[in-house]
């Protein structure tokens, strides 16, 4: 069995520290019923950060579904930012999102790396993104 880890893994570590730092140091206390003002431009680009995750790893399918899962409460989280919620409500939230980015990583590192490509896909996907890009 390979010991490499497909990308997304590596990803799904990284957002599932990063919301466990801004669980942590930004989200005032669980118990508090205070307003929690969290900065919606980070939870932005997390939420972007997870979307891309999420397409990325379509196999196994409990990790797409794990990471889906993820991107729709950070959605919801960041749909009602900064002011709309208390500390308990955040706190909430940000527990169903690493929950779920646990459930993904558990399952990215089961899953076998993706081979590399060819010279020739690697090119053609080269000359699409920038035809893409361009149209």
């Amino acid at each position: 069995m390979s010991t490499e880890r497909p990308k997304a893994y590596y990803t799904a570590v990284f957002l599932q520290v990063s919301f466990r730092a801004i669980k942590q140091s930004m989200a005032g206390k669980a118990s508090d019923g205070l307003p929690c003002w969290l900065d919606t431009r980070m939870l932005g680009m997390l939420c972007r950060e997870l979307k891309a995750c999420c397409d990325e790893a379509t196999h196994p399918a409990a990790a797409h579904e794990a990471l889906e899962s993820a991107r729709e409460a950070c959605s919801q989280l960041l749909a009602r930012c900064p002011g709309g919620l208390d500390s308990t409500l955040c706190h909430h939230h940000l527990d169903a999102i690493l929950e779920a980015l646990q459930r993904a990583i558990d399952a990215l590192d089961n899953a076998p790396a993706p081979a590399d490509p060819s010279r020739w896909q690697s090119a053609s996907r080269y000359l699409l993104q920038g035809w893409k890009r361009h149209s």
